[in-house]
């Protein structure tokens, strides 16, 4: 995807700065790295014509706001990827993410469930791939 343009947003300082070397290493140059919170994305309504989170949704403090800010920046049209845990599907995933992942703060409550999130989704995109594995969802949607 050398033509397009592609822009990286992470909390975490540390995670940016490895993207960044391994873009310089790799000789990616259409790749912008940028710190910010997803419930408060910096950029325009309607900028980008995908959005990418892979492992994010269930660390974000604020979700409401990071699906917010999700369809916002989303062209209508456009397309939400995305893969990140959900609860009800396992006692050890559920066990793991309440009493050791969500108390060290990598994970922040409260989960969807497989059922609950489609509901959500729904409501603002067509989902063109919803399946699960374990206690990970993956989905394609595009925006209504």
């Amino acid at each position: 995807m050398k033509q397009a343009e592609i822009t990286c947003l992470d909390y975490s300082e540390d995670m940016l700065n490895q993207a960044r070397n391994r873009f310089e290493k790799e000789g990616i140059r259409n790749v912008q790295a940028i710190q910010g919170d997803v419930g408060a994305l910096p950029f325009a309504d309607g900028s980008f014509d995908t959005v990418l989170s892979m492992n994010g949704i269930h660390v974000f403090p604020d979700k409401e706001k990071a699906w917010s800010e999700i369809r916002r920046v989303l062209k209508p049209g456009g397309s939400l990827v995305a893969c990140f845990c959900i609860k009800g599907e396992s006692q050890i995933s559920d066990w793991l993410m309440h009493r050791i992942l969500s108390r060290k703060g990598w994970f922040t409550p409260p989960f969807e469930t497989f059922v609950s999130l489609k509901v959500r989704l729904e409501k603002d995109y067509i989902l063109e791939e919803y399946h699960k594995e374990g206690s990970m969802v993956y989905l394609n949607a595009r925006k209504k």
